[in-house]
């Protein structure tokens, strides 16, 4: 019998699941509807009768702990010695159809290795990056936004999911990673899928055979873009490495950037501190951002590890290979650390932190301001016209529809 650090015997350590919701000993379900209409709500509540670790089902019968004090996920994800991102262990016991498998299970790339693999990940991804020309990936936001805009904006209404974030965020990736458009459709179509745990194992199949294609076409035809920039890394990355290394980045811009933007949207069209000074002129698009990145983080539970033995936390033993999740979006609202100023403040998980931070912020805030600025500009009198409806699924902070309406306008032209 496998033993804790302190030699008590391991099956004696469970992490203390004391139930904050309900009577039957489950976990808090982060599946479901009721949870991604109020998660605020629901961590209030979780913070009343736990202080730092709240027992939760990711999907139904996939237990985890969940991260909600500040403190304590800082301390995890700067401790990758005893909380690794590897999942294999975990994932031999867990189903093949589970639907937040794909989500979760082990893949050759920074976020699901450890050690030597995941810093060769990381460089290569990091670096690769790096080499996004910023002056010419706002051109290209630029000229993508006002097309697009131009094709509602004399209606008076519009869905921003469906004519604006969507296309546009899919349009900067496939010029950033060198993708055809139909190659970029099969993907972002598996990512949807893998996200929200619907037919997921399809999704991954269809994500895997698009980024497939995606570097045959670069190894034959390489360009200026992030593709080309890895095959030629001095990382050397097979073809296996590859087809993770872009479904990850592209993964997460498809779903994560456009929700980063869809959420930073909402928040100006509805809370009036926020929305009249950005549309007024008295707070920046960035403040408005950062606000976002506290409060409804794109990706709001996510960061996972798994403890390689037994540990205590605070009070509480957390099992070998059993996944904590951070909440990122209780996390940055925790009493402990929460500033009701938060101007200039940067301190929120949103980005990750330690050996998990993103390589890739100064582009996701680039390419949401630009994209923001642009429609505001366009159609300052724009307001919602639906209340907000969430999609659910465990990790992401996301809506299915944006409806607008504001006064008709002519067409945009580019200087």
């Amino acid at each position: 019998m496998s033993t804790s650090e302190s030699g008590v015997p391991a099956a004696a350590c469970p992490v203390r699941h004391d139930p904050p919701f309900g009577s039957d000993g489950s976990g808090m379900p982060l599946f479901a509807p009721e949870f991604a209409a109020d998660p605020h709500g629901y961590y209030r509540e979780m913070r009343k009768r736990c202080r730092s670790l709240i027992p939760v089902e990711l999907a139904p019968g996939v237990p985890a702990t969940l991260v909600i004090d500040y403190q304590t996920a800082v301390q995890i994800l700067n401790d990758p010695e005893h909380f690794s991102a590897d999942p294999r262990a975990w994932q031999k016991g867990v189903p093949a159809d589970c639907p937040v498998l794909p989500m979760m299970e082990w893949r050759p790339m920074a976020t699901r290795s450890a050690g030597a693999d995941a810093a060769r990940y990381r460089r290569a991804t990091t670096e690769s990056v790096a080499e996004v020309d910023l002056y010419a990936l706002h051109k290209t936001v630029e000229e993508i936004a006002v097309s697009l805009i131009n094709t509602f904006c004399g209606d008076g209404h519009a869905d921003l999911i469906g004519q604006y974030t969507f296309p546009l965020i899919f349009g900067v990736l496939n010029v950033l990673f060198g993708c055809p458009p139909e190659v970029g459709q099969r993907m972002a179509a598996g990512m949807a899928s893998i996200v929200e745990g619907v037919d997921a194992e399809a999704g991954n199949q269809m994500i895997s055979a698009a980024m497939l294609d995606l570097v045959a076409l670069k190894r034959t035809e390489p360009g200026n873009d992030i593709t080309s920039a890895l095959l030629r890394h001095p990382a050397g990355l097979d073809d296996l490495e590859m087809v993770h290394q872009l479904a990850s980045q592209y993964g997460a811009g498809i779903e994560f950037q456009q929700n980063f933007v869809v959420n930073t949207l909402l928040l100006i069209l509805t809370d009036d501190r926020l929305g009249g000074g950005v549309l007024g002129g008295s707070l920046s698009t960035r403040e408005a951002l950062d606000d976002v990145l506290f409060n409804d983080p794109p990706l709001a539970n996510y960061l996972l590890t798994y403890p390689r033995q037994p540990i205590l936390i605070g009070e509480a033993w957390l099992p070998a290979h059993q996944p904590i999740v951070i909440s990122i979006a209780a996390c940055n609202n925790d009493p402990a650390v929460r500033s009701d100023d938060r101007t200039g403040n940067r301190s929120h998980l949103a980005w990750g932190a330690g050996p998990r931070t993103c390589p890739a912020q100064s582009m996701a805030y680039l390419i949401a301001q630009d994209a923001i600025d642009q429609l505001l500009d366009a159609l300052p009198e724009i307001r919602l016209t639906e209340p907000p409806a969430w999609r659910p699924g465990p990790f992401h902070r996301s809506l299915s529809s944006l409806p607008v309406e504001f006064p008709p306008s002519s067409p945009l032209h580019l200087p």
